[in-house]
């Protein structure tokens, strides 16, 4: 049976990810990125579709304790097991590539002598493909199709069939490397790294960027400099992207297909991110996002997708991987995802949010910039009135979605403020924006608030709540003293509740029993605040903080029966939303919809 997600640290080195658990055993890593082909699955499966356990050897000598724990400010893992003959030390981390990829695991010797045992069973392909294993002096060659990697170690290295094999004794003061490098085999093998230069530069490049963090800017440092730390991991260096989650498939309801493959860019996430790394201090990421943004929508802003491939590669086909029986026999297993094609009418709004934050937030303006939130305009006024798919991605029958339309005025809105005092577009132009803008207002206030349930619906003419309208005070639609928002935030409170945390909408009889969604909690938070109930917003704020795990590390729900996280680990707009609400309960910040 899988181990539960809270009990996985996260490694990374700029353009991939490994999932690290607290026994020693990495089950999950996508080789050369994010969105490339697992050849560790076994958090979907098990040990047999691929991971590398390190630990001492059970048969010998039990473990009695373990603990473990990011070095400070680094995501340098460090994982301690004691025995009843001694103790050790497993340092696991992944320096940031600069040319090949590699991952480094330390055996240090604390007390005693351990004896340990080191299995790597790689399977390229999700599990299904076994690489030839083959020795080149001390070193393990493992090849497969367009996939090379090598294995070093100053221990033997057994080949046992598909396995990589080493047992060694760790004595008090000893320290053991383990390096695994991958490389492309038309560029032969990756030279050697030295493992603990490597140590000390990792440790450098994470103090040296989470350094530039002040403190100051909040009540909960701690927590904020993990979650950006975090999101640093999971922003693709090269491309400037920040993938939603380096998983797939796991459930956000027990043994349910609500089951997604998270490992590409959102743009809805765009002013989500923007606001965080822009309070926060990070000018260049944000720039680094803005650009990927615009590069992804190029000159073809009608034909714009909701989610890209890292590169900004635009094509997600979708299909399952039979022979994984999924995270704790949650089925299917999807690799892509055929939402990328749906009409989320709120990203459009999302896209010239973010592109009114970048310039508020001090980046600099390009000329492709004002070219394509111009296209976005035009377009948008031709399909604003198109039923879509909404932020939470239905695949049912497209509707009227209430934040969706929100997001259209957004659109609107934010392209009036850029354009109002300049000469950038004509001024008949500006006149429609203007008028639709009070259109698509009072189209919402009329068809998407329900007088007898005294709140805003999910969809129009519907009396489904759906904690998304959360945003609309964020995002400046209305105030939050409006009688409407007072009486949503409020109802959404009373109904949506589990466990002080907050549900994105009611389960449906028979339906899925999905856990809490972390960031609507989050958004809560900032409501509670902006209605001056200051105490209530971060009692709710620390709440999410509470189920985070033992590493800091939030994934997109919470199972409140089963007092377990829940969906794609670690989830970025979950901390995301723990920076910017950290941020706003603390002080003045940028925020959306506030000039």
């Amino acid at each position: 049976m899988s181990k539960l997600i809270e009990d996985y640290a996260l490694l990374g080195d700029g353009e991939t990810a490994a999932l690290v658990s607290r026994d020693g055993s990495i089950d999950w890593l996508c080789w050369p990125r994010f969105d490339d082909d697992a050849c560790f699955a076994a958090l979907l499966g098990t040990d047999e579709h691929g991971q590398w356990t390190l630990a001492p050897a059970d048969s010998c000598d039990a473990v009695i304790e373990r603990s473990r724990r990011y070095q400070d400010d680094t995501l340098v893992m460090e994982a301690d097991f004691r025995t009843s003959s001694g103790e050790v030390r497993i340092i696991d981390f992944m320096p940031v590539r600069k040319t090949f990829s590699s991952i480094v695991r330390i055996v240090v010797g604390l007390r005693g002598t351990v004896r340990m045992h080191s299995r790597m069973r790689l399977r390229f392909d999700y599990g299904a493909l076994s690489p030839w294993l083959a020795s080149a002096g001390d070193d393990v060659i493992a090849k497969v199709g367009p996939n090379l990697a090598v294995l070093r170690a100053p221990v033997k290295l057994g080949i046992d069939y598909d396995s990589i094999d080493a047992r060694f004794e760790i004595k008090a003061g000893d320290r053991i490397p383990f390096v695994m490098s991958y490389a492309d085999p038309h560029e032969g093998a990756p030279a050697p790294i030295d493992a603990e230069a490597a140590l000390a530069s990792t440790q450098h490049f994470w103090r040296d960027w989470i350094g530039h963090f002040d403190d100051r800017k909040t009540h909960w440092p701690r927590q904020v400099r993990r979650s950006l730390i975090t999101l640093k991991a999971l922003i693709h260096q090269r491309s400037g992207g920040l993938v939603a989650a380096p998983t797939t498939s796991l459930p956000e309801a027990p043994g349910g297909e609500m089951n997604w493959d998270y490992r590409y860019c959102w743009l809805r996430d765009a002013s989500f991110t923007l606001t965080a790394l822009l309070n926060a201090g990070y000018h260049e990421e944000a720039e680094g996002w803005r650009n990927w943004l615009l590069r992804a929508i190029a000159g073809s802003p009608d034909k714009m997708r909701i989610m890209y491939r890292v590169d900004g590669a635009r094509h997600l086909p979708e299909w399952t991987v039979e022979s994984l029986p999924g995270y704790r026999c949650a089925k299917p297993v999807r690799i892509g995802n055929a939402a990328s094609t749906q009409l989320q009418l709120d990203v459009y709004g999302e896209v010239l949010e973010c592109l009114d934050l970048a310039s508020r937030g001090g980046v600099s303006t390009s000329d492709q910039e004002l070219v394509v939130e111009r296209r976005l305009i035009e377009h948008l006024e031709t399909i604003w009135q198109t039923a879509g798919s909404g932020m939470w991605e239905s695949r049912s029958t497209p509707r009227h979605y209430t934040y969706s339309k929100v997001m259209v005025w957004v659109a609107f809105d934010r392209f009036i403020k850029r354009h109002e005092t300049r000469d950038l577009v004509s001024r008949d132009m500006l006149q429609r924006i203007i008028r639709l803008r009070r259109i698509v207002h009072g189209e919402i206030c009329r068809e998407g608030w329900n007088e007898g349930l005294g709140t805003f619906t999910q969809q129009y003419g519907a009396q489904t709540l759906d904690a998304s309208v959360l945003l609309l005070p964020l995002v400046g639609f209305l105030p939050v003293d409006d009688y409407r928002m007072a009486s949503t935030i409020a109802t959404i409170e009373r109904e949506l509740t589990e466990g002080g945390l907050i549900r994105r909408g009611k389960a449906a009889a028979g339906g899925p029993n999905e856990g809490a969604f972390l960031a609507c909690s989050c958004w809560m938070a900032e409501c509670m605040q902006l209605q001056g109930r200051d105490q209530e917003a971060r009692a709710q704020f620390e709440r999410v903080l509470d189920v985070a795990n033992d590493l800091g590390l939030l994934a997109e729900e919470y199972n409140v029966p089963g007092r377990h996280l829940a969906g794609n680990f670690p989830q970025a707009l979950t901390h995301l939303a723990i920076v910017n609400t950290a941020l706003a309960l603390s002080g003045p910040t940028l925020r959306r919809g506030r000039y």
